[in-house]
């Protein structure tokens, strides 16, 4: 670490590590549900919307801490200066942390507001957005005090402000109901395909630059490009989920065209990255880092771009809007577009908290193998059962129920690509906490290989 202050990080890396754990435990949990009878009993004590409101709250807290501790990360080495206040990081590690549990328990107890994706109680909400301004406080005055703007820079804290604003829309409740869903909608999608697309392109700007030794202006360009794009087709985009709130119809064919070019950015920028570390033959010590780079930026295309492309176009997604091919998309759009980044800077980081510019990376590599065949297997049966229900419940007619247990081997499918996915998860996770160190062995032959080329 060039910055003592970078290590305000790790304890976030850590607990979003064992967050992530926890919620694909929980979604194993929901496909047992899907495709098993369970005990009323158990049913009564856990019931599925509870496993579900913990599945979906925890992917969206382990993904934020990622991104908080990747910011105060990349923020000194970026900025050239500590941080502004570790102390008031540590202090908001705390709050999020409790904040997480009190939530999480208080699911269990039924204490919820009852939106989707946004259950935790309103009194939480507010500690979470008194924690949001502390937390982009420290960001702004940390850039404001080194006075060494950047495009990352810029780029990372509009997108931050922008998540926070726009979370802010989620919280009242509005007693039209079209009204309600809309802000809703201004909340998930333009956070997903807003907010956090500008903070990913900023992050993953500024890893590939400390990666490849790449120039600054061949990743910040793409900056500018994913600016744009987030202006003009992420906010349009968010018309591809206006079906069924009473909208005007033209939002639908906006948004289902402008909403898959999203990713594109982000995939153009490790293309030219590719491409002039190639030319100038750089060495990259650390391969796990950029093999999450490529394979986050492939499933960010397919997850979000174009699996989404097809599942948004008014003509499909008039059958298949809140069916099992929305699953689909989410699950391969979450882990390309998110997950994978923070797994990418948390290999990044992590090793280099014991002294590891280098390390064993069979394990690692194991992990990502494993993830990424899973999630694509996950993705797929998903994507089938999703295809059956559509025809089934929306061409056919056919009853909820009836419907489901011509789907059910396709739960039992997603449920062992689950179990695969876990153990990527655990192998991965463990490697990231106790990283092996490189073998003389290993070193001898990277630098014959280096000597050959």
């Amino acid at each position: 670490m060039q910055y003592s202050s970078q290590k305000v990080a790790y304890p976030y890396f850590a607990l979003a590590l064992l967050l992530f754990v926890l919620q694909v435990l929980m979604g194993l949990w929901l496909a047992v549900n899907y495709f098993g009878a369970l005990p009323q009993g158990l049913i009564n004590f856990f019931p599925f919307a509870t496993a579900r409101a913990m599945h979906t709250n925890l992917l969206v807290l382990w993904l934020l801490l990622g991104f908080m501790g990747g910011t105060y990360y990349l923020l000194p080495e970026e900025t050239k200066s500590e941080l502004h206040s570790p102390k008031l990081a540590y202090l908001l590690f705390v709050i999020f942390a409790l904040t997480g549990v009190v939530a999480l328990v208080g699911f269990l107890f039924g204490w919820n507001q009852g939106k989707p994706l946004l259950e935790i109680p309103t009194a939480l909400d507010i500690v979470v957005v008194i924690g949001v301004l502390l937390f982009l406080y420290n960001v702004g005055m940390t850039m404001i005090k080194a006075k060494r703007w950047t495009a990352i820079q810029a780029t990372l804290l509009g997108g931050l402000v922008f998540l926070a604003v726009l979370y802010l829309f989620g919280i009242p409740f509005y007693q039209n109901l079209t009204i309600d869903w809309y802000y809703w909608w201004w909340v998930i999608h333009l956070w997903v395909e807003g907010a956090w697309e500008l903070v990913t392109a900023a992050i993953f700007a500024w890893v590939l630059m400390k990666l490849t030794g790449v120039e600054r202006e061949v990743v910040e360009k793409w900056l500018y490009v994913e600016i744009g794009l987030f202006l003009f087709t992420g906010i349009a985009g968010t018309g591809h989920h206006y079906y069924w709130l009473g909208a005007p119809r033209y939002w639908l064919w906006i948004g289902g065209i402008f909403s898959a070019l999203e990713p594109l950015p982000i995939l153009l920028m490790v293309i030219d990255t590719m491409r002039h570390v190639r030319g100038r033959q750089l060495e990259m010590k650390n391969h796990i880092v950029w093999t999450y780079a490529i394979g986050g930026a492939f499933f960010h295309l397919l997850g979000a771009g174009l699996w989404g492309f097809a599942h948004t176009l008014p003509q499909v997604n008039y059958y298949t809007h809140g069916s099992q091919v929305t699953v689909s998309h989410g699950h391969l759009a979450f882990f390309g577009a998110y997950a994978m980044l923070n797994l990418m800077v948390f290999y990044y980081a992590m090793p280099r908290r014991k002294g590891m510019e280098e390390h064993s990376e069979g394990r690692g590599k194991f992990g990502f193998w494993t993830m990424i065949s899973a999630m694509f297997c996950l993705g797929l049966a998903f994507g089938v059962a999703g295809v059956l229900q559509s025809y089934l419940e929306r061409v056919l007619r056919m009853g909820f129920m009836p419907a489901q247990d011509q789907m059910r081997l396709w739960f039992v499918v997603a449920f062992f690509c689950g179990i695969g996915f876990l153990i990527g998860v655990l192998v991965t996770v463990y490697d990231l906490f106790f990283p092996k160190p490189l073998t003389e062995k290993a070193k001898g032959k990277g630098a014959l290989a280096k000597a050959v080329a």
